[in-house]
C-alpha cells in the first residue's frame, strides 16, 4: 500500500545516506565553547571564505567543516560573542574555539547558514528579558500565552496556535532531557508543571511550532519547548526579592568544587530557592515553594562528558478558584472574592538523571541518558459549587503518586555523499510511568471524602525510535527529513471494581517529517515544513473505548521566510495549517477530558527583532489563528477558548553595567468560550516594566506588572454552576481575575566570579 511504500522509501534513503563516510574530502572539526565557563555553544556559525557553505555547531558544541581543498582560515560567530577569525594549521584538524562574551549585536545573525532560526529568536529574547518564573519563560515562544487559575501552585493553562492546550495536552516540554508532561495525569492529559525549574538556571531555551521534528514524540502537535541548565556557574550569588501581597523569594547559587577540580574539567554547583506569596485574593493563597537543584559535570580528557543531576521540589497552596460573573455583577463577592475558598493543593517532584556524551569514530557522537522521577499531586477544586450536591457542595479531589523511569540514546554523524553534506541523527528510548492511586473523589472542606468517582492504578509504556537526516544539496538547498516510530501500551486497574481486572490497549504510530529550506539570497531564506505528530489519550479514556483512538494523529504544514532586510533587523514570517483527527473537550463539572471530533486550524505568525541602538532593542510578535471543529455545523463549530489574535512586544535597554530597563505589552483578543460563541472570553491588554542597576558585585531591581491596573480575566471558562441561594443552575462565564498592579524589588550579591 501507499503508506508501506513511503516508509520503505524513507528507510532506504537513510540507510543509503549513512553508509557513506567522509570520502575524498578535507575535514576540519572542533568544539565551540564559552571561554569563561567552557559551556558548549550550540548554533555557532563556522564559515570559510573559500567554501560555498559552512557548518553549525551541535548541542554539544561540536562541528565538522568539509572542504574539497585545504582551508587557510575559518570565521566563527555566535550571537552575543565576539566573532573570531582563526588560522588553521594543516597538521591539526581538530581545534577548541573559546568564544568571549560581549554585548548583543543583531548584525551577527546569519540567515543563510542557520538551519532553524526560531532558535535565534528565543536566544535573543532569553538574553535580554528578565524572568519572573519558569512558566513565564514559555512566553518567549512567540504566540504562546499562559494563565494561572489555582493559587500559583498548579501548572498554568497554555494557549498556542489556536489551541487551548489546557496544561500541556498539545505541547511537549522537557528540562535537560527529562519529560515534564505527565501522561494520564489525575488533573488532565499532558499536565506539565514547570515550577520545579528555577528560572535563573535556564541557560538555553529551544522551541519549535508544529510536529516537524523527529526527535519530538508524544504531545508535539502545536509545538515543543526544551529547557537546558548550565554545566557550570559563571558566578556564585545570592538574590533576595520582596513585593506586594506578601511576596518573598530567596535564591542562592553556589559552586561546590575548587579551582583545581575545575582545571581538571570537573564542575559542580547547588541552587536553592524558597518563595511564598498570598496573592491579591481576599482569602490568602498561603503559597510556598522550595526548589533544590544540584549538578555535576566531568569533561574527560578523551572528550567524553558526564553529567549527573539531582533536584527536589515541594509546593502547597490555597486557592479561590474560578468565580461566576453573576456573583461579581450582583455584588455577592468582589473580583478577588470566592464562592469556595477551600480549594488548593500540594505537589512534589524529585529528579535524578545521568547523561554520558561520547565521541565516536568517524566524526560521530553518542549520547545516552537515564532518569528517574518521583512525583506526587493532590488538588482540591470546585467548578460548579452546589450544582450536584446542594448540601455539601461540589468540591472534588484529584490525587496521584507516580514514578517515571526512562532511558534515551542518540547517535549523530556527519557525512559527505558526492556534492551533498549530510548530518544524520538516530535516536531511541523508553519511558515507563507507574501511577498509583489515580483518583477523582467528591470531598467536603478538604477533610471528608464523600465518595470516589474514579480510582485506579495506571501503567504506561512509550518506546520510540527515530532517524533524521539533514542534507545540504548546495549553497541554497537544505532538506531535513525524518521518520519516527512510537509504540504505546497503557494498562488500567480499576480499584472500584469488585474483582481485580487489568484493562489494556496498545498501538504503534509512524510519524514522517519533511522540511525544506531555500536560501534565496544571503539574508533571505524560504522554508517549508511538514510532518505528522500525535498526542496520546488518557488511559482511562482509552480503555473505556476498547482501545480506540489511542494515538490520534496531527497533520501540520508551515510555509514562510526568515529575512534580514536591514543589518540589525530580523523578521520571521509563517503561514501554517494543522489538522487533528481528534480534539479534547474539558468537562468542568466532572473534571475529566473526553475525546471529540476532528479540528482544523489555519494561521499566520509574524515576529520582528530590531536593534535600535547599541543598547536598545525592540521586539514584536503578532499571531493569528482560525480554528474550527470539522464535524460540527456552522455556528456551533468554534473551538472554545482558542486564541484568535495575540500580540506581544516591547523595548529593552540592556548594558553589562549601569542602568537597564524594559517595557513590554501583552494583548489577547476576545474569543468564544463555547462552540456556539454565545459566551465570550474577554480579551485584555497589559503593560509591564522593569528597571535595574548593575554594579560589578551587586544588582538592584524593580519590576512592575499591570502598570495600568487593568481589570482582566486570566483564566476563563463557560461553566454551568449553581450558587447556594439559587434554585436553578446557570451556564455563563466563570473566571479567575488577573493580577492587579503588582511590583517587587530585588537585590543580588555576587559572592565570586569565574
Amino acid at each position: 500500500n501507499t503508506k508501506l511504500a513511503m516508509r520503505t522509501l524513507w528507510v532506504a534513503f537513510w540507510a543509503f545516506a549513512w553508509v557513506f563516510p567522509l570520502w575524498g574530502h578535507e575535514t576540519y572539526s572542533g568544539k565551540i565553547v564559552d571561554g569563561r565557563t567552557q559551556q558548549p555553544l550550540e548554533g555557532a556559525t563556522i564559515l570559510a571564505e573559500s567554501l560555498p557553505f559552512g557548518a553549525v555547531s551541535n548541542e554539544w558544541g561540536y562541528f565538522t567543516l568539509v572542504a574539497d581543498t585545504p582551508v587557510a582560515a575559518i570565521i566563527v560567530s555566535y550571537l552575543g560573542y565576539e566573532t573570531q577569525r582563526i588560522a588553521l594549521d594543516p597538521a591539526k584538524r581538530t581545534l577548541l574555539v573559546e568564544m568571549q562574551a560581549t554585548t548583543l549585536q543583531l548584525d551577527q545573525i546569519t540567515v543563510s547558514e542557520s538551519p532553524d532560526l526560531l532558535k535565534t529568536l528565543v536566544r535573543i529574547d532569553t538574553r535580554l528579558r528578565g524572568v519572573n518564573s519558569a512558566q513565564e519563560i514559555l512566553r518567549s515562544v512567540p504566540g504562546l500565552i499562559i494563565a494561572q487559575h489555582a493559587g500559583g501552585g498548579k501548572a498554568e493553562q497554555i494557549f498556542l496556535r489556536g489551541f487551548d492546550i489546557d496544561h500541556g495536552t498539545d505541547i511537549a516540554i522537557t528540562v535537560d532531557g527529562l519529560p515534564v508532561n505527565m501522561v494520564s495525569h489525575a488533573h488532565g492529559q499532558g499536565y506539565a508543571d514547570l515550577h520545579f525549574l528555577t528560572p535563573e538556571l535556564v541557560q538555553q531555551v529551544e522551541f519549535g511550532k508544529g510536529p516537524y521534528s523527529a526527535s519530538q514524540g508524544n504531545f508535539n502537535t502545536a509545538g515543543f519547548v526544551e529547557f537546558r541548565t548550565p554545566d557550570a556557574l559563571e558566578q556564585e550569588w545570592v538574590k533576595v526579592e520582596a513585593g506586594r501581597f506578601n511576596t518573598k523569594r530567596v535564591l542562592a547559587m553556589n559552586e561546590l568544587l575548587g579551582e583545581k577540580a575545575r582545571q581538571n574539567g570537573q564542575f559542580a554547583f547547588l541552587s536553592s530557592e524558597f518563595m511564598l506569596s498570598d496573592g491579591p485574593f481576599e482569602s490568602p493563597q498561603h503559597f510556598n515553594r522550595l526548589n533544590l537543584f544540584g549538578k555535576y559535570t566531568y569533561r574527560m580528557p578523551g572528550g567524553e562528558v558526564l553529567r549527573l543531576g539531582v533536584s527536589t521540589f515541594r509546593s502547597k497552596w490555597d486557592a479561590s478558584g474560578q468565580i461566576p460573573q453573576r456573583a461579581v455583577e450582583t455584588g455577592l463577592i468582589s473580583r478577588f472574592g470566592a464562592i469556595d475558598n477551600t480549594e488548593g493543593g500540594a505537589t512534589h517532584r524529585s529528579n535524578i538523571y545521568a547523561e554520558l556524551v561520547k565521541p565516536m569514530p568517524g566524526d560521530a557522537f553518542l549520547s545516552q541518558q537515564v532518569y528517574w522521577v518521583d512525583y506526587g499531586f493532590e488538588l482540591y477544586s470546585n467548578f460548579t459549587f452546589f450544582l450536584n450536591d446542594p448540601v455539601n457542595g461540589d468540591q472534588i479531589r484529584q490525587k496521584e503518586e507516580r514514578s517515571i523511569l526512562g532511558y534515551q540514546g542518540r547517535y549523530q554523524k556527519n557525512a559527505v555523499l558526492g556534492p551533498f553534506r549530510l548530518s544524520g541523527t538516530a535516536g531511541w528510548g523508553l519511558r515507563y510511568d507507574q501511577v498509583r492511586g489515580n483518583e477523582l473523589s467528591r470531598t467536603c472542606n478538604r477533610a471528608e471524602t464523600l465518595g470516589r468517582l474514579a480510582w485506579g492504578d495506571i501503567n504506561e509504556v512509550n518506546a520510540f525510535a527515530y532517524v533524521q537526516e539533514t542534507v545540504r544539496f548546495s549553497k541554497r538547498w537544505t532538506l531535513d527529513a525524518g521518520l519516527r516510530l512510537d509504540f504505546l501500551r497503557a494498562e488500567y486497574n480499576d480499584r472500584l471494581l469488585p474483582t481485580y481486572t487489568t484493562q489494556a490497549a496498545q498501538r504503534p504510530f509512524f510519524g514522517p517529517k519533511f522540511n525544506l529550506a531555500y536560501d534565496w539570497r544571503p539574508n533571505w531564506q524560504w522554508f517549508l515544513k511538514s510532518g505528522i505528530g500525535f498526542h496520546s489519550n488518557d488511559t482511562r479514556v482509552i480503555v473505556a473505548q476498547n482501545g480506540q483512538d489511542v494515538l490520534p494523529p496531527a497533520y501540520g504544514m508551515d510555509l514562510g521566510a526568515n529575512l534580514k532586510p536591514a543589518r540589525r533587523l530580523f523578521l520571521h514570517l509563517a503561514a501554517w495549517f494543522l489538522h487533528l483527527d481528534q480534539e479534547f473537550v474539558y468537562v468542568g463539572d466532572e473534571a475529566v477530558v473526553e475525546p471529540s471530533g476532528r479540528t482544523r486550524r489555519l494561521g499566520i505568525d509574524a515576529s520582528a527583532r530590531y536593534q535600535v541602538g547599541e543598547s536598545l532593542f525592540a521586539d514584536f510578535d503578532l499571531n493569528y489563528a482560525r480554528g474550527r471543529s470539522i464535524d460540527d455545523p456552522e455556528g456551533a463549530n468554534a473551538i472554545p477558548l482558542a486564541p484568535r489574535l495575540t500580540s506581544a512586544g516591547g523595548l529593552t535597554f540592556s548594558r553589562p553595567r549601569g542602568w537597564n530597563a524594559y517595557a513590554r505589552y501583552r494583548y489577547v483578543q476576545q474569543r468564544p468560550a463555547n462552540p456556539e460563541g454565545s459566551v465570550t472570553a474577554l480579551g485584555y491588554f497589559l503593560l509591564d516594566a522593569g528597571l535595574s542597576y548593575v554594579l560589578p558585585r551587586c544588582e538592584f531591581s524593580l519590576r512592575a506588572e499591570n502598570l495600568l491596573n487593568s481589570d482582566w480575566n486570566e483564566a476563563q471558562f463557560d461553566t454551568e454552576s449553581r450558587l447556594r441561594t439559587e434554585s436553578e443552575p446557570v451556564s455563563e462565564l466563570h473566571f479567575t481575575p488577573g493580577t492587579p498592579f503588582f511590583f517587587k524589588i530585588g537585590a543580588a550579591w555576587v559572592i565570586s566570579r569565574r
